[in-house]
């Protein structure tokens, strides 16, 4: 009796309810205290719905870039700021946030991977683009806009704006709009795993931020890769499916698969770059033995014969000095 009792006080996991209980109620209701209405009564209207025309993006887009590198010129010659409370404060209602949208997509999405299976789940509209999960897309989209604040707080700091941060910031919320207007259905494959990546991406930084030190940091990195991977493995065999089955029906072919092709075209070239861009950033921070590269020790190394050399010859010249006042 009392192991029943037990068992039924804690929530049971199931297909409709992976966590044991339905999230999907309790997220509704705090959207309605923000827009005002229920999630399930959301709709994307291009032109309507806040930052959802290209107009805007590519506004929102410019005005970031100006800020970074306005902002750095205005630091130059500033002392860095260190902005410890509000850093934690980011890394933190970002860890949350990515944790739960991520809740909300698992939720929604393993009832129809299990009954329906994977193809029907990236390449069918009712598989990959349920209302629900548009209105996720959307959240995540704008999440994105907030995630540009990382670089903010880069030139406040006087950190250096590497070329792949500053372009992967930018780009991604360029192309979560594209792939929100162009209706893809295997969108929520790279958006489960960005944010399984960034949860534990910011998580380490909000510990980092404590002064608490991580001896896995090098794998954030790398599982950035392992998504970028993953991620176009689907990508590419959803625009196969689909350029085939639309252009090339007489080759081999899985069938039809929903989206646009600017979409397709997209996320085929942009997560095509990132891999690119964090295999070479990898390399170019971590050696074999996952220690910061030798060139960095070799500039060190330079730097301290520079000194030594300055040294040495001042030695040099005062030695100078004091035979030519002997010889007088």
């Amino acid at each position: 009796m009392a192991t029943t009792v037990l068992t039924n006080s804690f929530p049971t996991p199931s297909l409709d309810r992976p966590f044991g209980v339905h999230l999907w109620p309790h997220f509704s209701k705090a959207f309605e205290l923000v827009a005002g209405y229920p999630a399930d009564e959301f709709t994307f209207a291009v032109g309507t719905t806040p930052m959802s025309t290209l107009k805007e993006t590519s506004i929102f887009v410019a005005v970031y870039y100006t800020i970074i590198f306005g902002g750095r010129e205005m630091m130059r010659n500033r002392a860095p700021l260190q902005l410890r409370l509000m850093f934690l404060i980011h890394n933190f209602y970002l860890t949350a946030i990515s944790a739960i949208l991520l809740a909300l997509y698992i939720e929604e999405l393993v009832p129809t991977v299990v009954c329906k299976g994977i193809f029907y789940a990236i390449c069918h509209r009712d598989g990959g683009w349920t209302d629900r999960l548009v209105v996720l897309y959307y959240l995540t989209y704008l999440t994105k806009y907030l995630e540009l604040l990382d670089t903010i707080f880069l030139f406040l700091k006087k950190k250096p704006l590497t070329f792949l941060h500053s372009y992967h910031h930018g780009a991604t919320a360029v192309l979560c709009y594209t792939q929100l207007i162009g209706n893809t259905a295997v969108s929520w494959v790279p958006i489960t795993l960005n944010l399984l990546v960034h949860v534990v991406m910011y998580w380490y930084y909000f510990q980092s931020a404590r002064g608490i030190r991580i001896w896995w940091k090098e794998w954030v990195t790398r599982l950035q890769i392992i998504q970028f991977v993953i991620d176009l493995g689907f990508v590419y065999f959803a625009s196969y499916t689909y350029f085939t089955s639309t252009y090339f029906p007489w080759i081999p072919n899985a069938g039809h698969c929903a989206g646009e092709e600017f979409a397709a075209l997209s996320g085929i070239i942009v997560i095509s770059s990132y891999l690119v861009l964090f295999i070479l950033f990898y390399f170019a921070t971590y050696s074999k033995d996952g220690k910061p590269p030798s060139t960095r020790r070799t500039l060190r190394r330079m730097s301290q014969a520079e000194v030594n050399s300055k040294t040495t010859g001042l030695k040099t010249d005062n030695a100078s000095v004091r035979a030519r006042k002997v010889k007088a």
